[in-house]
């Protein structure tokens, strides 16, 4: 193969394996939701809540990071077995609750997707009697995807994630183009700012708490094992987490922008992802409609491979056992979370309903996983010579505040 710049392209993403990993995982059905929606609602003025979240969100990557490669052990190992009394039951909430919030994503995902999977087959082939039921759609994503967790190996991944993740960049992109905000909207979006209207501050603790979820820095710690990096790496491992932050905030700026750029200039709102589509068919057309179609069913697939791993891995960190997804217990676990795929379907929520119920659940676990974090990086006899640095410190305090403050506004939206 000549060296043209798609190679060059995907030599540099092959480099970033756990920064990809977390992408597909991250830009999901549900911050893409979260995003439009702030886009229709108030254009560009939350830029700056998207932005102050992703310095966050680098902050506790590289943090997570690192304690894997001083260490060589995952962040779950560490606080069961590094942090004195409560570190085994403080890894068993985590686990648990991670496990929970992802089951819940997971319904939602899968029902959106499902939805939009509907809604492209409806504009290929205009007709009642084209209609397939969403059942069908999930079931046979959920026999795709067994059967490819069933025979892969991570490296697998990693090139699914890579075709999805290129995917999404190229029609929010193109989309955005299609339908270009004033670029002076998004300077001043920098400006930060808090708009006076009914449920503002729940939709920036959303959007903070979609970008800065607990799973991403759980998740990264685990990603950052399966890739064998050592503390030598500890420069690629930034470079690593730079460029998935990056690429999490730059999409979802984009989308926030063709939220801006339609639905906010022609003053309507949006309560779901299939919403703005329609929405979005008679000002973009049919071309644009169905390319956020394949953009968002791309990221919502590129974010169930993560989910459906998440809890077998979790349970072999808590366990000590090797990270191999073809043990019996990786396929009972990964059977058992594709079941669960199919709740929407059964359940009287909608699947935009689930997924802010377990965004917010989400949110509530950050502060459990920040914290002891602080703890284990400063704790001189396990980092040795690689404790932060004062700044790096106040960085993670500042990091600590947020997830207070965004734990606050989780419940506060529950009740």
């Amino acid at each position: 193969m000549a060296d043209t710049p798609l190679k060059r392209l995907l030599v540099a993403l092959g480099t970033i394996g756990p920064g990809l990993f977390l992408i597909g995982y991250n830009i999901g059905t549900g911050s893409i939701t979260t995003m439009g929606m702030a886009g229709a609602q108030h254009g560009m003025q939350l830029l700056w809540a998207l932005l102050l979240s992703g310095v966050f969100t680098y902050i506790l990557m590289v943090a997570f990071g690192q304690l894997t490669l001083v260490t060589g052990k995952t962040a779950l190992w560490n606080f069961k077995t590094e942090i004195p009394k409560v570190g085994k039951v403080l890894a068993i909430y985590v686990l648990a609750a991670l496990i929970l919030g992802e089951l819940l994503a997971l319904m939602g995902i899968m029902g959106i997707v499902s939805e939009l999977i509907q809604e492209g087959i409806r504009l290929l082939t205009p007709g009642e009697g084209n209609r397939v039921e969403t059942f069908w759609i999930i079931l046979v994503i959920s026999i795709l995807i067994f059967l490819t967790l069933w025979y892969g190996q991570y490296k697998l991944f990693e090139k699914i994630l890579t075709f999805f993740v290129i995917l999404m960049v190229f029609c929010f992109v193109f989309v955005l183009f299609m339908v270009a905000p004033s670029w002076q909207a998004i300077v001043e979006g920098m400006v930060p700012g808090i708009p006076d209207t009914p449920g503002a501050y729940r939709l920036v603790a959303a959007m903070a708490g979609t970008t800065a979820s607990a799973a991403v820095f759980i998740m990264r710690s685990t990603v950052v094992a399966e890739k064998g990096w050592t503390i030598k790496d500890l420069k690629i491992e930034k470079r690593d987490s730079f460029v998935s932050v990056f690429t999490m905030i730059f999409l979802s700026a984009v989308v926030m922008a063709v939220g801006a750029g339609t639905l906010h200039v022609m003053g309507l709102t949006m309560e779901n992802t299939l919403e703005m589509i329609r929405l979005l068919e008679p000002i973009g057309g049919e071309a644009a409609a169905f390319l956020l179609i394949i953009g968002i069913t791309g990221a919502g697939l590129s974010t169930i491979f993560p989910i459906v791993l998440i809890a077998p891995w979790l349970v072999a960190d808590y366990l000590g056992l090797e990270r191999d997804i073809q043990s019996p217990m990786f396929r009972i676990l990964i059977v058992f979370g594709l079941i669960f795929a199919f709740g929407s379907v059964f359940m009287e929520q909608t699947p935009p309903v689930l997924m802010v119920l377990s965004q917010a659940f989400q949110a509530t676990i950050l502060p459990a996983v920040a914290i002891p974090v602080f703890y284990l990086l400063n704790k001189k006899e396990l980092m040795k010579s690689h404790v932060p640095s004062t700044a790096w410190n106040v960085g993670l305090v500042a990091v600590i505040l947020f997830s207070l403050i965004t734990t606050w506004f989780a419940i506060q939206s529950f009740l």
